[in-house]
């Protein structure tokens, strides 16, 4: 019997409850062994009570828990920073083994778990941390580990994710979708973390931290949300060929140097992210070895999220069975340049309003060449009271180069607004 702790019984605490008890028998078949949950930690106890637990199984006492020698491994689902860690660090120093659905605690506080872990010679696994129910984490540390990972691509918030798929397949505002989206459960009554990539950059910096061998922190990524995004970028985009999504962007050039950023993104609609919609969630990959992998799934919910965090316990009752514990730790042992912004190089979109009179055109095709900023397209519709709408893409620009630019065509009076700009993606990629 292999007796496991639960810290949180809510909805993935709950999830965890429901599929060890509807699966018992696979799982033990599959691990050579039995998963049982000894204790539940929760100060709700109507929460417990409704996913199954009984009253003896509930404690308000960590130390009950931590002085019990025969639970082995610590689930730990109740979410947040400091409590959560001193959890976890006090687990650790008993011996115990830790799983964790926490993306805000690793992207914060991960250093210093992988140190504990590795001191006290214990398992922590984390793959519920990131894009729920879809295997990324497992698959970079083992399956992928002969590669050099290049870049890392994901769709990561299924509620950004489906209020741009609503407003480009609808034609509707921002506001109005998000609401629906609140409605519906998709997004909090307080978005601020999923409108403005704040989840999203939470999971990024654990992918590249982990893509790179090379510590990545949540303050690291540079983050931009979807809140200016508005539906008439959206139509010009599909005009040019393009889907907009919302994109956590990890990459590692030449030499060695790592960009971590989120943010709205046109993408070419042959990129296998072009077609990922709605709720759903998506890791792009490419590797020297490998070429381009693609994960897909659900990347957040009740049971996908309990299945990631059930996998990670199957595996580490596996490793406690067979006394090989503390096999893979901690990858990052290399020190890597984290660029900044503006040493970005990408293609961007722009949109405009101008004055509708000759000559205007060319003013700003002036301005673009002397801060070295060249113009792939250009498109152009006429609006109201003389004034015009420019749409331009860029060829590959450095950041900086562009930000100059915009700073002396807003000084200019045949600019009336600078509008939106949204980096292009992918444009580089080989349609096999």
């Amino acid at each position: 019997m292999i007796y496991i702790a639960l810290l949180g019984c809510g909805t993935v605490g709950s999830g965890v409850v429901k599929l060890l008890k509807n699966n018992r028998e696979m799982i033990a078949n599959r691990i050579g062994d039995t998963i049982e949950i000894k204790y539940v930690m929760e100060k709700d106890i109507n929460k417990c009570l409704a996913a199954g637990i009984n009253m003896e199984m509930i404690v308000n006492d960590f130390d009950i828990i931590l002085n019990d020698d025969d639970v082995k491994i610590v689930v730990e689902v109740i979410g947040g920073i400091e409590l959560a860690n001193s959890l976890i660090m006090a687990a650790m120093d008993k011996g115990k083994h830790v799983v964790t659905a926490n993306k805000d605690l690793i992207a914060v506080k991960g250093q210093g778990i992988f140190e504990k872990a590795t001191e006290k010679k214990v398992d922590f696994y984390f793959e519920a941390s990131v894009a729920g129910g879809i295997p990324i984490i497992y698959p970079l540390k083992q399956s992928l580990a002969a590669n050099q990972i290049q870049e890392v691509i994901g769709i990561l918030n299924g509620t950004t994710n489906y209020i741009l798929t609503k407003m480009s397949s609808e034609g509707r505002a921002f506001a109005e979708v998000l609401a629906e989206a609140q409605e519906l459960g998709y997004a909090e009554a307080d978005p601020t973390a999923d409108v403005c990539g704040l989840d999203a950059a939470r999971k990024i910096a654990i992918l590249s931290s982990i893509a790179f061998n090379s510590r990545v922190t949540f303050d690291d990524v540079y983050v931009e949300g979807i809140t200016s995004i508005s539906a008439a970028d959206i139509q010009y985009g599909r005009q040019l060929g393009y889907v907009i999504k919302l994109l956590a962007i990890a990459k590692e050039d030449e030499n060695k140097q790592i960009q971590v950023r989120v943010h709205p993104a046109f993408i070419p609609k042959t990129h296998p992210l072009a077609g990922v919609n709605d709720v759903f969630n998506a890791v792009f990959v490419r590797g020297d070895a490998v070429g381009e992998v693609m994960h897909y799934g659900r990347g957040a919910g009740q049971m996908p999220t309990a299945s990631s965090v059930i996998g990670d316990i199957m595996e580490i009752s596996r490793n406690i069975m067979h006394n090989c514990n503390a096999r893979i730790g901690c990858t990052c042992y290399e020190e890597k340049k984290i660029l900044d912004i503006n040493q970005l190089e990408s293609q961007y979109y722009i949109r405009m309003t101008v004055k509708d009179r000759p000559g205007v055109l060319a003013g700003i095709a002036g301005v673009f060449g002397n801060n070295n900023v060249s113009i792939a397209a250009v498109m152009q519709k006429t609006s109201q009271d003389d004034k015009a709408e420019l749409i331009l893409i860029t060829h590959q620009v450095r950041e900086q180069n562009l930000r100059d630019s915009l700073t002396v065509l807003k000084g200019m009076s045949i600019v009336s607004e600078i509008n939106n700009v949204i980096r292009v993606e992918g444009t580089d990629r080989e349609v096999y």
